[in-house]
């Protein structure tokens, strides 16, 4: 499968199948985490990976998207290592983190698997859950698994603007 057709097949799953995911699978989306860029190259990314039944229900308190999922993945920074810009100290952690689990979501979807990016959590009460160090901010929950029957894209999954629309070509235009 080519990159486009990589693309295209990845979606934001939201049912899983109880069956667990081989620990060679979740080793090949650690590593898309560990080949990522990061903003020089300061790799500042830390994925705690959790498999636990009860760890995983017990992140039900903050957030209410977990899915059923068999593996979720807290995607967090080291905000003491990340980079900052020097012009107004905006901290790439953030960035970062994103292009990260960019090659994880995109790595899982190639194994056959699928997997939703989840931003709606209460980042504190999960960091209490996870006994997440004070100097890391945790940015995202990746749940990921086999996907249910019904786990399939939603209709909004489609919808894509014109590339016009998202693309200017040497200045902005309206």
């Amino acid at each position: 499968m080519n990159f486009i057709e990589l693309a295209k097949e990845r979606y934001s799953c939201r049912s899983f199948l109880e069956k667990q995911v081989e620990k060679e699978k979740i080793d090949l989306v650690l590593e898309a985490a560990r080949l990522a860029p990061t903003a020089g190259n300061f790799q500042p990314q830390k994925i705690l990976v959790i498999t636990n039944k009860e760890k995983i229900n017990k992140l039900k308190e903050c957030t209410l998207f977990t899915f059923n999922a068999p593996v979720i993945l807290a995607i967090c920074y080291d905000k003491n290592i990340s980079w900052k810009r020097k012009f107004d100290g905006k901290d790439e952690g953030i960035i970062d983190v994103g292009i990260v689990a960019t090659h994880m979501m995109l790595q899982i979807t190639e194994l056959g698997l699928a997997s939703t990016l989840v931003g709606y959590f209460d980042p504190a009460k999960a960091k209490e859950i996870l006994n997440i160090p004070e100097n890391y901010e945790i940015e995202n929950l990746l749940p990921f698994g086999y996907p249910a029957p019904d786990g399939k894209p939603s209709l909004k999954h489609f919808e894509r603007k014109n590339i016009e629309e998202i693309v200017c070509w040497e200045n902005f235009s309206k």
